[in-house]
C-alpha cells in the first residue's frame, strides 16, 4: 500500500553516480586530470553495480 515510502537503493545509486560524473567533469575543467580519472573510475564501478541491480529486478 505504501510502497512509495520504501527507500529505493537503485535511485540512490543513480543520484550518487550523477554526482560523481558531475564532480569528475568539474575536476577535468579545472585541469586536475588525476582527480578526474579517479572519480571516473569510481563512477564506472558504481555503474556496474547499477546494471547488476537492474538485471536482478527484471
Amino acid at each position: 500500500m505504501f510502497s512509495f515510502l520504501k527507500p529505493n537503493p537503485l535511485k540512490r545509486k543513480r543520484q550518487k553516480y550523477d554526482a560523481l560524473l558531475e564532480s569528475a567533469m568539474l575536476a577535468q575543467r579545472r585541469g586536475d586530470i588525476m582527480t578526474y580519472s579517479m572519480l571516473s573510475a569510481d563512477a564506472d564501478e558504481l555503474w556496474k553495480e547499477i546494471e547488476q541491480l537492474e538485471s536482478q529486478q527484471k
